[in-house]
């Protein structure tokens, strides 16, 4: 007769992933708490299991190099955006900053984000996060948190509108 295995059995990660897609808002709270150390700032399912999922990989397999996120912010700064109806695009390369209300060149902004101070420094024509140049303060704001924000409103410099009942 043969011993029984003394090693943990794990699960496929195809396996944990259906099993995170068929997991309730409930459950998917717990599993990104144990996975991020965090409560998550959304709770919508679809986000949910998408993030964690990703999470289990990146624990799983790893996760992208220093070099690869240098690279990718690299590319973000390069992309050609449409600017109106005939097709004018800005590309990486940082332009004249029309709008009066931004902070002067030279101007470093500070923000304190999940407990580390972040420093954006002003540039001629745009902003730039640790030796990386952005278009906007959107965008740097943006590639510090990984999700959407007004870079205005994220740096401090302007305050949310009042919601009229």
């Amino acid at each position: 007769m043969s011993k029984p295995s003394t090693k943990p059995v794990t699960k496929s990660i195809t396996d944990e992933i259906a099993a995170l897609r068929a997991m309730q808002v409930p459950e998917l709270v717990v599993r990104y708490e144990a996975v991020y150390g965090k409560p998550p700032r959304v709770k919508h399912r679809e986000w949910l299991w998408k993030r964690v999922a990703w999470k289990i990989q990146e624990q799983r397999f790893g996760g992208l190099s220093a070099a690869a996120k240098r690279r990718i912010d690299e590319l973000i700064a390069e992309i050609e955006l449409p600017l109106g109806e005939d097709r004018r695009t800005v590309t990486g390369v940082l332009r004249a900053r029309v709008n009066a209300a931004d902070p002067p060149v030279g101007t470093t902004l500070v923000r304190s984000w999940h407990g580390r101070d972040v420093h954006v420094r002003v540039v001629e024509g745009g902003y730039e996060h640790e030796g990386v140049a952005y278009k906007s303060l959107s965008a740097a704001a943006r590639a510090i948190t990984g999700s959407r924000w007004n870079g205005r409103l994220f740096f401090g410099l302007s305050k949310r509108k009042e919601r009229s009942a």
